[in-house]
């Protein structure tokens, strides 16, 4: 299954220095998605993981790895999808940002699943049908 690797993985397989056991799973879950050609970006996961970056050196760095993917499209029924799963979510009592809930709209109408360490995405899925891959 196609996956959308959500920024805050991006930015741990990046940005960490010591990895730990999770950090490890997670580089090795990159990799596996990579062989099978099922990793998923948008713009906004692109634009997000280059964001705050200071080193020049870094950023060029990230942006020649990310430059492997091609940004899938997302359509206006995409951002359709993605109010509506705003409006569902606030009206449980649930905020998220407008990022969040378009992964999840591109994810929901594609089929994919998302891999994030954002445990937003958690309290979203008891409210819209998002599928989280757990590694």
């Amino acid at each position: 299954m196609k996956t959308i690797i959500d920024s805050s993985v991006w930015s741990n397989f990046f940005r960490k220095k010591s990895r730990n056991e999770t950090d490890e799973r997670i580089a090795r879950k990159i990799q596996e998605l990579a062989v099978n050609n099922e990793i998923v970006i948008i713009g906004a996961i692109r634009q997000e993981s280059l964001s705050g970056i200071a080193s020049e050196e870094k950023f060029e760095k990230i942006k020649s790895v990310l430059s492997i993917y091609t940004d899938f499209p997302v359509t206006t029924d995409d951002y359709v999808t993605a109010a509506r799963f705003f409006n569902t979510c606030r009206s449980h009592g649930v905020q998220g940002s407008h990022i969040d809930f378009l992964i999840s709209a591109v994810a929901a109408n594609n089929n994919f699943s998302i891999l994030t360490l954002d445990n937003d995405f958690e309290r979203y899925r008891k409210f819209v049908k998002i599928e989280l891959l757990v590694i």
